[in-house]
């Protein structure tokens, strides 16, 4: 099942680009032999400004066809890392080819972009910035395949 995080702005090099690349780097190894990925990242822009709106009717156009969709919004549910590992697989298992994570912009997600999603996650009830929210998930998407792997790296 292939992964793409959907995400509003382009982020340049830097720490945060580096963690990103690593996370989803170690995700594909882990991942593979389990029918998880690749990872990809596909960053949308407004140029012109239009707001929630325009920004979701990017997105729309980002997510693959017919793939699981899952947004993070402060709104959604919190859940552990092991049930989100739980979720992936069983998408996985469900037959599903392709995920998309969709990070919104600045002012989060359009209502209906959200309405639509088979998931809203939540990173917490702090509210994060977007471009920390793609660090954070790049790293849970890595510890999912992790968890699934029973590889050490996430302990209880």
């Amino acid at each position: 099942m292939r992964v793409q995080l959907c995400v509003v702005g382009r982020l340049r090099a830097g720490p945060e680009r580096d963690l990103i690349d690593d996370y989803l780097k170690r995700f594909d190894r882990t991942g593979r032999g389990l029918g998880l990925g690749p990872a990809t990242v596909c960053e949308v822009e407004d140029r012109k400004g239009g707001g929630m709106a325009a920004e979701a009717a990017l997105l729309k156009r980002a997510v693959p066809s017919g793939a699981r969709l899952c947004v993070l919004d402060e709104r959604g549910k919190m859940v552990s890392s092991p049930t989100f590992s739980d979720t992936l697989c069983n998408w996985r298992d469900q037959g599903a080819q392709d995920v998309a994570f969709v990070i919104g912009g600045a002012d989060g997600v359009d209502p209906t972009l959200r309405g639509s999603a088979d998931a809203v996650l939540s990173l917490g009830k702090m509210v994060w910035p977007h471009m920390l929210a793609r660090v954070m998930l790049a790293e849970q998407i890595y510890r999912a395949a992790a968890i699934a792997a029973g590889t050490p790296y996430h302990r209880v």
